[in-house]
């Protein structure tokens, strides 16, 4: 059931939004709900967080009209091992230091919401956030393995998804299932701003400048021998 009480940002929020500064998570929902904020969501394991994750983040901002982009960061993606993950609160807190940006905003929202599968976080979301134009964004890798999630198909009835290029996975990914299924309702990239004000089914894919940074090099290169970490 969608609540039917709206509850509106307090005004240390406000403050806080215009000096360009996140306020404590536990008030994202208040805040989300200034009418007509446009919000894209880049979920993930972030094990580790890096630049790649900034540049589709700031293409999302600029491309789609977005006033925030939230990383959500997930306690356990169910389609990766525990075994080289590491710790919520270290993944969490090492993005914090990587997105460095106003509007790029680190959350822990599925551990508040105790919600495992993007499906389930994207609708209690909608639930809390009623005012919120809300945008799924990922990289074309996962949009190559997408029909492997629970009930994939039913995350692009529910919200819009914007995808990017990512190194080796562009063709693989706009020849895959999911491309195919929703291919006659993309919308091109040049339309894209209009993206979160559209009814899903509706996504578009941007043929974007590439980014070579993987989460798995870097996880490969931290454990090579004599390799250095960064705090």
């Amino acid at each position: 059931m969608r609540e039917s009480v709206q509850i509106h940002a307090t005004t240390t929020d406000e403050k806080m939004a215009r000096r360009g500064k996140a306020p404590a998570s536990r008030d994202i929902y208040a805040l989300s709900r200034i009418s007509g904020r446009r919000i894209g969501l880049l979920g993930g394991s972030f094990n580790p967080a890096h630049e790649g994750h900034r540049h589709i983040s700031l293409l999302a901002l600029r491309y789609l009209n977005l006033h925030e982009v939230w990383w959500v960061v997930s306690p356990q993606n169910p389609l990766k091992a525990a075994d080289g993950m590491a710790s919520f609160s270290e993944r969490f807190d090492y993005a914090k230091k990587v997105a460095r940006h106003p509007r790029i905003r680190v959350s822990d929202i599925e551990v508040q919401l105790g919600t495992r599968f993007t499906l389930d976080t994207l609708r209690r979301l909608q639930q809390r956030c009623q005012n919120t134009r809300l945008v799924w964004l990922m990289g074309a890798d996962n949009l190559a393995q997408i029909p492997k999630w629970r009930d994939w198909n039913l995350i692009f009835e529910t919200i819009p998804v914007a995808v990017f290029a990512r190194p080796s996975y562009s063709m693989l990914a706009l020849a895959g299932k999911a491309a195919h299924r929703y291919a006659r309702i993309r919308l091109p990239s040049r339309s894209a701003a209009s993206l979160a004000d559209m009814t899903p089914p509706a996504w578009t894919f941007f043929h974007s400048r590439l980014h070579q940074a993987s989460s798995t090099q870097i996880r490969a290169q931290r454990q090579r021998p004599g390799a250095a970490t960064k705090g």
